[in-house]
């Protein structure tokens, strides 16, 4: 036997029983967290009258795209689609900028209201005004009933976002801040020109958390602005007209009678949820490893 082939034998590590166990536990999670999205994905794309009969399957029996065509023909989607780009593009971008200024001013030691407003803060995550108050606030003291600013402003800042992006900024050496204030910067010109590019991986896993909250809401639309339809508003509305009946005088009545209330809700699942999968990757590089790694050398 060769040296090159005994270095390769003993290079090969033995699978005991300790790797067969996880490989089992891995494969049990994995099957688990993927069959409900695959199951919905096969629903929505199987012909509504077979999956009756039985509804476990991750593979289509008979594919069609009837469940579709009849979200994008029989309704009005395409405005709401569009509310929904422009609240969520629109939204996440002004929530990013005023919760990474908020944060950097509470990160600030030489803050003196720096603890008081960071309890009156993490106050608001346990105690609310209630629905109610919130109704008479928005509509009637701020006037914001059936206008655009009702999806920006009520929900500019997130405690747990604000605390998230403080944690990483005090993580930040405190030398950097220092050097630019001895070169004359201002807190405004810190903040825009070191602390925010450094900040780039928690800004995107926040710029997510707000994106994937202004895409999913449809709570603020029924309350307030019933006139600016939302995508998710529309589909939840599509979803319970679904559930009474399929309208048996549409100008498609054949296509009616291959689409059910469970195959509708599972095609508008899997429209509300695309964008969402889409845009994740783009942002998914920055939620691990850091920025200022080496900024600061001894």
């Amino acid at each position: 036997m060769s040296k090159k082939k005994a270095v390769n034998i003993k290079s090969k590590r033995k699978i005991g029983a300790f790797d067969v166990v996880l490989l089992f536990i891995f494969a049990i999670v994995l099957i688990i967290t993927l069959y409900p999205f695959l199951n919905v994905l096969a629903i929505s794309f199987n012909d509504a009258t077979d999956t009756i009969r039985d509804i476990n399957f991750i593979i289509p029996r008979v594919f069609t795209l009837q469940n579709y065509i009849y979200v994008f023909t029989e309704n009005d989607i395409i405005a709401p689609f569009f509310m929904s780009v422009a609240r969520t593009l629109i939204g996440t971008v002004f929530s990013l900028f005023c919760t990474s200024m908020l944060a950097y001013v509470l990160s600030r030691k030489d803050f003196y209201f720096n603890k008081l407003f960071t309890i009156l803060f993490v106050l608001t995550m346990y105690v609310s005004g209630g629905m109610i108050p919130e109704y008479l606030l928005i509509k009637r003291t701020l006037g914001l009933g059936n206008n655009f600013l009702v999806y920006i402003i009520p929900g500019v800042i997130w405690v747990y976002n604000v605390i998230l992006v403080r944690s990483y900024i005090e993580g930040i050496p405190y030398a950097l801040q220092e050097a630019a204030m001895i070169d004359g910067a201002n807190d405004l010109f810190i903040w825009a020109r070191v602390i925010a590019p450094l900040c780039k991986p928690v800004n995107a896993t926040v710029a997510l958390f707000y994106a994937v909250g202004q895409w999913n809401s449809f709570m603020d639309t029924f309350l307030y602005a019933q006139n600016l339809q939302t995508l998710q508003y529309r589909l939840y509305l599509i979803m319970q007209q679904a559930t009474m009946k399929v309208d048996p005088h549409s100008t498609t009545a054949a296509m009616n009678q291959t689409v059910t209330p469970l195959a509708v809700r599972m095609a508008v699942t899997i429209i509300a949820t695309v964008p969402i999968l889409v845009v994740y990757p783009f942002l998914q590089k920055y939620f691990v490893g850091g920025m200022t790694l080496g900024a600061v050398k001894d």
